[in-house]
């Protein structure tokens, strides 16, 4: 069901795996179907390693095209090679916690404690693109796309654009 009304919403995706290719990459295939599904195009879909300067070089090349929303997935744990967190943590200028808080607490009915080590995030970048932090499983990525992401981005990118 699309209602025409609503703001469609320009979109990339980045996957953060040592493992995993574009075409291996069923994370990545769901973002791209689930926003697709719901009338917002996929402009890009790229791959970094698990690299800290990797992946903020990624993001720097998506935020460049100007795409209103970004979607990673991938690196969002504990384990000492996800450094999702620590490498975009910081390119974040309003975070919206609420987002990362809902996750967890969605998680923790489904998964039970092992949310607590999800370090999902979300909020507008210094170039003001909306960005999503999920984990790399795809059930976290239907979790967080269904249930938080798809419901509220229109009305994220609508009230940003919103004038004084």
């Amino acid at each position: 069901m699309h209602d025409s009304n609503v703001l469609q919403v320009d979109c990339a995706i980045l996957t953060i795996s040592d493992t995993r290719t574009l075409e291996t990459d069923a994370s990545g295939m769901m973002i791209k179907e689930l926003l697709e599904a719901s009338g917002h195009p996929v402009l890009e879909r790229v791959l970094a390693p698990d690299d800290a300067d990797e992946i903020r070089l990624a993001l720097k090349r998506l935020e460049e095209k100007q795409i209103s929303c970004l979607i990673s997935t991938g690196g969002t744990g504990i384990s000492k090679r996800d450094v999702t967190f620590e490498a975009l943590f910081q390119q974040i200028e309003q975070e919206i916690p609420g987002f990362g808080e809902l996750f967890r607490m969605i998680s923790y009915q489904e998964i039970g404690s092992k949310a607590m080590a999800s370090r999902a995030f979300a909020g507008f970048t210094k170039r003001d693109s909306l960005f999503f932090a999920l984990p790399g499983s795809k059930n976290a990525v239907q979790t967080g796309m269904q249930n938080l992401i798809l419901p509220e981005l229109p009305h994220l990118i609508a009230e940003r654009r919103k004038q004084l």
